[in-house]
């Protein structure tokens, strides 16, 4: 799986993070995953063109030491069609900058 991890969370820094994507992002179905739903305007053209598929979304999984983000692109609605794919390069950039941004919001990373 290809993936963004940011490791060697320091002590806090967990809590922090868990807590600013509960109150965003909302409580994970599952214990440290959280779905991102995809900016609409970079989404492919196959994926656009999949309103069934929509929304599409990528996953945060957070552990006390470590955020991973998957490169995955995610139907909301399906678990197998051919618009599911790894982010193109704008969308694996845009994934980077929202986990960043939060980083650099909770004061985790300059």
């Amino acid at each position: 799986m290809k993936q963004y991890i940011i490791d060697e969370l320091r002590l806090g820094e967990y809590e922090k993070i868990k807590t600013y994507l509960d109150k965003n992002i909302g409580h994970s179905k599952m214990a440290g995953i959280y779905q991102v739903q995809l900016d609409k305007n970079i989404l492919t053209d196959i994926q656009a063109e999949h309103k069934e598929c929509q929304p599409f979304y990528f996953a945060i999984n957070i552990k006390p030491d470590l955020v991973s983000c998957e490169l995955l692109i995610r139907s909301g609605n399906k678990i197998r069609c051919n618009c599911i794919s790894y982010a193109t390069e704008a969308q694996r950039n845009w994934i980077i900058q929202f986990i960043d941004s939060i980083l650099k919001k909770l004061e985790i990373i300059a």
